[in-house]
């Protein structure tokens, strides 16, 4: 997958991980996007390091789920850092 691919994929990815994490983030659209980008891949070398599989193929479920679980966890521990800091 090309790099077109990623910024896509992370694109629709972030939106996905925003929807089923609501709620106000300290970053907008960009940051989100950024989160999307990163966890895609982040997902991707954890699929081909826990399960052997990672992001190939742009239309497989699994790359899907890997990028959008990737972007889940990467905004969670986002809100996790950014709402320390905001409090103290």
């Amino acid at each position: 997958m090309g790099i077109l691919g990623w910024i896509v994929l992370g694109l629709i990815a972030g939106a996905i991980a925003k929807a089923v994490m609501p709620g106000r983030d300290p970053g907008g659209i960009i940051v989100t996007i950024l989160i999307g980008i990163v966890g895609a891949i982040l997902g991707g070398f954890i699929g081909s390091a826990v399960f052997g599989t990672g992001l190939g193929n742009f239309f497989d479920l699994s790359t899907w789920l890997l990028a959008i679980l990737g972007s889940v966890v990467l905004l969670g521990i986002y809100r996790l850092v950014t709402g320390r800091r905001a409090r103290a």
